[in-house]
């Protein structure tokens, strides 16, 4: 049985009451092409959305405008310092980044002892790699913006937590985002703050 993701509606898209959600702050989301990262970059933010997909990132760039939002979609490998780079210099250009979502993953299911060896350096590229790097060059604006305030989120699993059989780069990557998380809050001077959001199941597709 097929399982399709499901639509997204403005009914589900959450509006906080807060002075910084507004379009003159800047989000990141890499991943932006289905599932979370398609939903998050949806929002009613100034968002730039980052995917290696160029078809499925310009979709959700065309909802996010239908829904309100204005998201500027980037092609970009997360994996490539190049691909990070531009993507943050031309977010700067659009107003203050305070924001990142770090939700791009893949999977690969195997046992440790036949584990391909590129797979494990792909997946930590784009898993853990790509979310420390992003920070890295984003922090920097988050600090000169008026206040210094930002936040970077970053989806974690059920995994970050509880370590299966046969995901055992999945499970390394996502024990990592939340050591990253609390490294950038142990350096955040109480301005910036990362959290993960560890999830169990959920209906979309990944890679």
């Amino acid at each position: 049985m097929q399982i399709g993701e499901p639509g997204i509606n403005k009914k589900d898209i959450l509006v906080l009451d807060d002075p910084l959600f507004n379009t003159d702050n800047v989000c990141l989301v890499t991943g932006c092409g289905t599932g979370i990262g398609r939903a998050t970059a949806a929002n009613q933010l100034m968002t730039v959305g980052l995917d290696i997909n160029e078809e499925e990132g310009t979709k959700t760039q065309n909802k996010a405008r239908e829904l309100g939002g204005q998201m500027i979609f980037i092609r970009a490998d997360v994996a490539s310092d190049e691909d990070l780079e531009h993507a943050v210099s031309e977010a700067a250009k659009l107003g203050n980044i305070r924001f990142i979502a770090n939700i791009a993953g893949i999977q690969h299911i195997d046992s440790i002892e036949s584990f391909p060896m590129e797979t494990y350096d792909l997946m930590q590229r784009i898993m853990l790699r790509a979310p420390f790097y992003l920070s890295k060059l984003v922090i920097p604006y988050i600090k000169k913006t008026s206040d210094g305030i930002g936040v970077i989120g970053h989806i974690a699993s059920i995994h970050a937590h509880i370590c299966t059989v046969n995901k055992p780069v999945y499970n390394i990557t996502k024990f990592g985002l939340r050591a990253l998380a609390q490294s950038i809050s142990a350096e955040g001077d109480g301005k910036i703050r990362s959290f993960t959001i560890s999830t169990g199941y959920v209906k979309t597709p990944l890679a």
